[in-house]
């Protein structure tokens, strides 16, 4: 096996793998855990102005 086709079954490793991970994140199975994941973020937010409103009752 010479150097250029080394090259070429690489290449097509990487394209495979690129179209097997985009069938994996556009996959419907997977939209519910990824919007849970992108909404994180506003959960966290949400406890942290809880907890100061909390604190700021004691006062």
């Amino acid at each position: 096996m010479d150097y250029g086709t080394l090259r070429g079954v690489i290449a097509l490793l990487i394209l495979a793998l690129f179209i097997i991970i985009v069938i994996w994140s556009y996959n419907k199975k997977r939209k519910s855990t990824f919007d849970k994941a992108a909404n994180s973020i506003f959960e966290e937010d949400r406890k942290k102005e809880n907890n100061k409103q909390e604190t700021n009752n004691n006062v």
